[in-house]
């Protein structure tokens, strides 16, 4: 049972004195915390002070709080916005007025850069409606952007030539690494440093540690029968699995999947060129395309990577895809037709369900099988629960809307409606052909075709 004591305050408001009584816990007293810093006086908690781990300098001055007030001969400015980000959870909004970079030295000296990462690049922060562009990033380099890689938190990894430049979390500080290849068309962020890389016209993926200017760390080889070259098509992961496609050849950790091509059965063995995995499902998605005499074909195969068997084929020969993704969240494969420039999607739920394995088309349906080739090099990706698909320079933002439960189809799940939204204000459009969309953090990357740069999309409003 805590002990309280009571004091009393008088204070003298038009010449009348007034009592004021309150209770005080003298655990509370015992447990304020007296720093100096810079020569200005800071009181916090020692809970407040453990909040920011235990090998930071917070914590150190929480155990050292015993010995009386310490100094610390740092900017107290500065202090004060980290102090306000233990006790919130966020920066205050005074931290819009100081230099980022400074934020950053100073949030490292305290050994709290991890706290600040995730209260200006948390994922859960990432406004899909609300996204603008924000920054433009230089490549410095007359090759324009092949591919792009980010981990959860925002480094940003883009290929370019025979190299990579990364940018850290912040954006403030970059670097580039040269690597073996000429260019490189296939990567994924393993890690903050270790990225894995490969190309259509060189032999094996390499697992690249950028930290020490791009060491090979491993090199992953395939041959065929016909003792040909490994080239990488695609590259994908799982929370434990590295999935690499290698020319007609799907290759994760073991092979599971092996085609030759015979004849004129070409999408047999069409190159798996894009590789999603589905963990709500334990699949993974491989799925490519080719143009022939008769227009474009494709396939698309969800793997069991334990079985090694395909649990369900598409086989495109109406309006192919431009290109393809899955969306765990949404429970659905979207694609944009290489002849309509329309969105579609199939229901994962049903997919296998007699009579379910088509597409739904989200636009135009007039559109779908003709042969002028709008969709040509238009991108789509899944984040979160939304849908990113580029028109061109233009990107339409695709939502679903919640309807009535009640309003369900025969096969007892509820109608599906998906609406569309255009991206940026008129001037963030402006631009060539959009090359890649990737996302990381709570911002959107984007490259465009004859762009030596990458653009920053973030939710406006936001303070850096």
């Amino acid at each position: 049972m805590p002990t309280f004591t009571t004091t009393t305050i008088m204070s003298s408001q038009n010449n009348n004195l007034n009592l004021h009584q309150f209770k005080i816990n003298p655990t509370t007293q015992s447990n304020i915390v007296t720093i100096n810093v810079g020569g200005q006086i800071f009181q916090t908690t020692e809970e407040t002070l453990t909040l920011a781990g235990p090998k930071s300098l917070f914590s150190q001055l929480s155990e050292l709080s015993q010995l009386g007030p310490h100094f610390i001969d740092r900017d107290p400015e500065l202090f004060s916005i980290l102090l306000s980000l233990l006790r919130t959870g966020s920066l205050p909004s005074k931290a819009k007025s100081f230099d980022l970079q400074d934020l950053i030295e100073e949030s490292k000296f305290y050994k709290i850069e991890s706290l600040l990462v995730n209260s200006l690049s948390n994922p859960s922060q990432f406004d899909s409606f609300n996204l603008e562009k924000t920054l433009i990033l230089p490549l410095n380099s007359r090759d324009t952007a092949s591919a792009v890689a980010t981990t959860p938190f925002g480094i940003l990894h883009v290929s370019h030539g025979s190299k990579i430049t990364s940018f850290d979390w912040s954006l403030q500080n970059k670097s580039t690494t040269l690597t073996q290849f000429t260019a490189i068309d296939s990567m994924l962020a393993i890690s903050p440093n270790l990225v894995a890389v490969g190309a259509t016209d060189f032999s094996g993926l390499q697992i690249l540690d950028l930290q020490k200017k791009g060491f090979v760390l491993e090199t992953l080889n395939w041959e065929n029968v016909t003792k040909s070259g490994s080239t990488v098509q695609a590259i994908g992961s799982s929370n434990d699995l590295l999935f690499t496609s290698f020319e007609s050849n799907f290759f994760p950790v073991t092979e599971i999947g092996h085609y030759e091509i015979f004849g004129a059965d070409l999408d047999s063995a069409i190159p798996a060129t894009k590789l999603k995995w589905v963990e709500s499902y334990n699949v993974v998605m491989a799925s490519g395309s080719h143009s022939g005499p008769s227009g474009v074909l494709g396939n698309v195969k969800f793997w069991d990577v334990r079985s090694g068997n395909v649990v369900w084929e598409f086989k495109e020969k109406v309006d192919c895809f431009s290109d393809i993704t899955v969306s765990d969240n949404l429970s659905s494969i979207f694609k944009v037709g290489v002849n309509s420039g329309e969105v579609f999607y199939a229901d994962l739920r049903k997919l296998g369900s007699e009579g379910n394995d088509s597409w739904v088309c989200l636009g135009d349906k007039r559109k779908v099988g003709n042969v002028k080739k709008e969709g040509v090099g238009c991108k789509i990706e899944a984040h979160g629960n939304q849908v990113f698909c580029s028109k061109g320079g233009n990107i339409e933002l695709w939502s679903e809307v919640v309807m009535d439960s009640s309003r369900k189809r025969e096969e007892g799940l509820p109608e599906r409606v998906f609406r569309k939204n255009w991206m940026g204000r008129v001037k963030d459009m402006e631009g060539s052909r959009v090359t890649n969309l990737a996302f990381g953090g709570n911002k959107m990357f984007v490259t465009r075709k004859d762009r030596q740069s990458v653009e920053v999309w973030q939710s406006s409003g936001r303070g850096f």
